[in-house]
Formats: C-alpha cells, sequence, structure tokens
C-alpha cells in the first residue's frame, strides 16, 4: 500500500486548522497530514496536537521556532516526508484556498 501525505503549513489557523484536517480525513484515500506550524501564537498547534489524540499514526506536527515563511515550511514538509519513506507528497494551505477533493483526482 503507498503512502501519501499532505503538507499543511500553518501561522495563527487555528480557525481552519480543525476544519482543513476533517476535510483531508473524510476523504476515500487515507492519506497522512503533516502541519508544520510556524510558532503560531493563537494556539494552532495546541488543536493540532489535540487532534494527534484521534489521528495517532495519520496527524503529525512540526513545530518551528517563529515564523521561518512558506517556502521554507515546504521545504521542511518535504525533507519529512522523503525521511519517512512517503510515496507521494501533497501540499495544500490551511485557508481552504484548495479544494481538499482535488487530492483525489491528483492522488
Amino acid at each position: 500500500m503507498t503512502k501519501s501525505l499532505v503538507i499543511i503549513p500553518t501561522y495563527n489557523e487555528k480557525e481552519n486548522v480543525a476544519k482543513i484536517i476533517q476535510a483531508v480525513f473524510s476523504l476515500s484515500i487515507p492519506f497522512h497530514i503533516l502541519i508544520v506550524d510556524d510558532g503560531s501564537p493563537d494556539g494552532t498547534a495546541d488543536i493540532v496536537k489535540d487532534l494527534q489524540k484521534e489521528h495517532s499514526g495519520r496527524l503529525h506536527l512540526l513545530q518551528r521556532l517563529g515564523k521561518q515563511g512558506l517556502g521554507t515550511a515546504y521545504i521542511a514538509g518535504f525533507k519529512w516526508g522523503l525521511e519517512n519513506n512517503y510515496d507521494y507528497i501533497f501540499e495544500m494551505d490551511a485557508d481552504f484556498s484548495h479544494n481538499p477533493s482535488d487530492l483525489e483526482r491528483l492522488h
């Protein structure tokens, strides 16, 4: 079975992070998610940590100190995905500017 990862960078996304995680996990393909959080002061990472209890093994969190930028967040996520032997790696934003259902079409 192939392993597929969705990288979602976050910074102050407490309003969206649980919704985007649920949207991806509701798809028919069992995607894993890596949230790359840039030290959000609004508690985004805490929400992800709580959700990890429900989605053990599928929801991962990479916490970075301070806002380091979107590009470096994706690079860190891709490195993490390669180190963890994912076959497919996708990226999307937490604000729903990308439609999660497109992941199935692209897979």
